[in-house]
């Protein structure tokens, strides 16, 4: 009953075979359309959208001809029950337009299985611009700190060598797990990640990342044979480490540093390394742009916000901070 469309099938498969998107790129497009298509098929029906009903709608009269009457009123008022019956946020909401763009583009201009594109015209969702959330420098050495400082864990090595690669090179966590041996460079310069689009950047090494690697890698696999022998992290059953393990590793750190209250994740380590990078190390935003592997320099941008320390500063160099009410400089 609810098996996905054909044509979303072939989209998913362009996807792979012609646009080379990675395994989770195509999960999260499967996923929107699938949504999308139940919100069709159950408003056809008269079904409820909160009813069990609704997950189980038959999608079988989603055909072709079917996509070629979707209208841009459709589309919008898909996004108005997004945001009012399911509650997702503004960049939810793009994201999931994102994607019924990418698939009537598809449709429209690629098979020409549609005579116009109904989502052409339709305006993202505004969103909210915020700052980054990330450890200061103290903070990101307690955690350090936490994990050295974890004697009974047999994996310290490890979990050593995963948040310091975090706090320095500005990785995602798939690109993380995703690193294998044959990736780094035999002298431990550099080493290849792979990131959003399959697309391959190289992240050079410094001290810190060197030193922690090479432990890491003389304590790896002692305490059983490795059966994914090219990941470079290995999780206790032997294989390469998930997403879901690494993230648990750095929960449980946070909060042996006293970090947990600020519910991190992975991604706001690479924040973190981001951030101190710029404002500490005065990297240059080009050059922070290449290693964190972004496409646009206006996405590295948003670390070049200022410090709370910098602005405080800034104020009390204003000439006039020392000018009391009674209109007097204070000596």
């Amino acid at each position: 009953m609810n098996e996905m469309p054909e044509a979303v099938k072939r989209f998913t498969t362009y996807l792979r075979v012609t646009k080379n998107r990675s395994a989770k790129t195509v999960a999260e497009y499967e996923h929107d359309l699938l949504t999308f298509f139940r919100y069709m098929a159950a408003t056809d029906a008269g079904i409820p959208y909160d009813s069990e009903e609704f997950l189980n709608v038959d999608l079988r009269g989603i055909d072709y001809a079917y996509l070629d009457k979707i209208s841009q009123e459709d589309i919008l008022n898909y996004l108005g029950y997004a945001a009012l019956d399911r509650k997702n946020e503004a960049a939810t909401r793009a994201r999931k337009l994102s994607s019924l763009k990418t698939f009537f583009k598809y449709l429209h201009l690629t098979i020409h299985a549609i005579d116009e594109n109904p989502a052409i015209n339709i305006d993202s969702p505004v969103q909210k611009k915020r700052l980054p959330k990330y450890l200061t420098l103290q903070e990101s050495l307690d955690l350090l700190a936490a994990v050295r400082g974890d004697t009974e864990n047999k994996y310290r090595e490890r979990d050593l060598c995963i948040i310091t690669l975090f706090l320095n090179c500005g990785m995602r966590l798939s690109e993380l797990t995703g690193i294998s041996l044959s990736d780094i460079d035999p002298d431990l310069r550099s080493m290849r990640v792979i990131g959003k689009g399959n697309k391959e950047r190289i992240i050079y090494l410094n001290d810190a990342c060197r030193e922690t690697i090479k432990q890491y890698i003389a304590v790896r696999g002692r305490d059983g044979e490795i059966k994914d022998k090219n990941a470079l992290f290995i999780s206790r059953e032997h294989r390469r480490i998930s997403n879901q393990m690494v993230q648990k590793i750095v929960y449980k750190y946070l909060d042996a540093a006293g970090l947990g209250y600020k519910h991190f994740s992975t991604h706001k380590l690479r924040h973190t390394a981001a951030t101190l990078m710029y404002q500490q190390g005065h990297v240059d935003v080009r050059v922070l742009k290449d290693i964190l592997g972004h496409e646009q320099l206006n996405t590295t941008q948003i670390y070049t916000h200022v410090s709370d320390e910098a602005m405080e500063d800034a104020m009390n160099r204003n000439p006039l901070s020392s000018v009391k009410p009674t209109g007097k400089k204070e000596e």
